[in-house]
């Protein structure tokens, strides 16, 4: 789920360098932690939020189908 995450944002970004994304188990849930450089912040939020609700919808699909938990938060 980490390496799916990583290869969407290093495709949307401008400096694909700078992405790192690390996964943390916590209680029954998977949290991956996205940090982009900071010019590129816009391009993996996008307009209203669009680019990232459409990341966390993969995401979600691939964990559902493993039947976990996966959650994205971006960092900043």
């Amino acid at each position: 789920m980490r390496q799916l995450v990583e290869t969407i944002a290093k495709a949307l970004v401008d400096d694909p360098t700078q992405v790192r994304a690390t996964e943390e188990i916590e209680e029954d849930t998977t949290v991956i932690k996205l940090t982009v450089a900071k010019e590129d912040m816009g391009r993996i939020i996008g307009k209203e939020g669009r680019t990232a609700k459409a990341v966390r919808t993969l995401l979600n699909a691939v964990s559902t189908k493993d039947n976990k938990k996966a959650i994205l938060k971006i960092v900043e």
